[in-house]
């Protein structure tokens, strides 16, 4: 495969209501598209980094540096003999996963096209549809909170995700499991918002009957992880500590979670997060697939990524309509609270021309 031409695009997404998380408010995403051309055809990718370095060390604008002056010119330098060896033709550049996850995505989207294969068929997926989760940001009040839940739930979302922090933990996670009762599937995220002085509060979260508690603390601090997982009977979860397969059992093996949250930007791609897949079946833990407010063409990724065997809970793969009134590729809907699995070739989408040209903020190509 060779690569003629790398187009680096930026597009402005608002959303449909602000997301408020432990590390910040969003209000719109200024997201970085990666579109190669080549001789068997072309290929789209989506950069998760978010605008500023405060989920991870990456940033948009960092991302698409790093992939201007690193990444692309070794691979229009000479051919590929598939997307899988990228990972080795960039391994000199440290670091900058989510970068090197949407260039990747783009050569296997490419690669798949040409040769009328599906992701999900790629990757192993066995399901044809997948439960979907929402993930629901920190309110400005309880009640507000409360009715937000409730217009996911009468959607038919299949599991509940509220972000928290401390002050904002254990009232509005009892309002809601007052108001929908026990059966609601309720999970919480934290972004590594509390320290180890918390871990006796945190396990009051036990009374809540909560699915999982998702990255309390510090993502290089797996020890503090491994103490509250001794500590509380709710699961702990890891989503920022897991960079790799690798990463992946190491953390499972010390004890540090039981379930992982995987997510192919910040593992580096597709590929890896199928190899954090099979290391937690291995290891009898279940994945579920996160999320970073993806448009459709890194929904469509994720989605295929989730209908791999291994992904037994519902992940964070909502429908177009959670974040964006209107999305750059045709919307995801949900049906009976599920999401179908892309069954084209490649990711399984293309942009709408007319919707993109009407979001992007700038472009540029790279060539050899």
């Amino acid at each position: 495969m060779k690569v003629e031409m790398v187009e680096l695009r930026r597009i402005a997404m608002p959303l449909v209501r602000p997301f408020r998380t432990s590390f910040g408010t969003q209000t719109a995403r200024d997201i970085l598209l990666v579109r190669v051309v080549t001789d068997v055809g072309e290929g789209w990718g989506e950069c998760v980094a978010l605008a500023d370095p405060v989920y991870s060390s990456e940033y948009v604008a960092g991302a698409q540096q790093v992939l201007r002056q690193y990444l692309v010119p070794q691979v229009v330098a000479a051919p590929l003999g598939s997307a899988r060896q990228l990972a080795s033709r960039v391994s000199a550049v440290i670091g900058h996963r989510m970068a090197k996850a949407a260039l990747e995505t783009a050569l296997l989207d490419a690669e798949l096209r040409a040769a009328s294969l599906s992701l999900a068929a790629y990757l192993g997926g066995v399901r044809d549809r997948v439960d979907c989760g929402v993930s629901v940001g920190i309110a400005p009040s309880v009640p507000e909170l409360v009715d937000e839940v409730r217009g996911y739930v009468e959607q038919g979302y299949r599991r509940i995700k509220l972000k928290v922090e401390p002050g904002w933990d254990l009232e509005p996670m009892a309002a809601v499991r007052a108001e929908f009762g026990d059966d609601l599937l309720l999970q919480v995220d934290a972004n590594t918002a509390y320290t180890t002085t918390d871990l006796r509060h945190l396990a009051r979260f036990d009374d809540l009957g909560l699915l999982l508690i998702e990255q309390p603390f510090a993502e290089e601090d797996i020890e503090a992880h491994v103490r509250l997982a001794a500590t509380i009977a709710t699961p702990v979860c890891l989503d920022e500590s897991v960079v790799s397969a690798a990463s992946a059992a190491d953390a499972i093996r010390r004890g540090a979670c039981s379930v992982v949250n995987v997510k192919a930007g910040r593992v580096g791609g597709y590929l890896e997060a199928a190899r954090v897949h099979d290391v937690c079946a291995a290891l009898g833990v279940p994945v579920w697939c996160g999320g970073m407010l993806e448009t459709g063409l890194g929904r469509a990724a994720n989605v295929a990524l989730a209908s791999l065997p291994g992904f037994t809970l519902p992940g964070d793969t909502s429908a177009s309509s959670r974040f964006y009134r209107e999305d750059i590729t045709e919307p995801f809907v949900l049906e009976d609270g599920r999401l179908p699995v892309p069954q084209g070739p490649g990711i399984g989408g293309l942009p709408l021309p007319e919707v993109l040209d009407r979001v992007t903020t700038s472009r540029e190509e790279l060539r050899a």
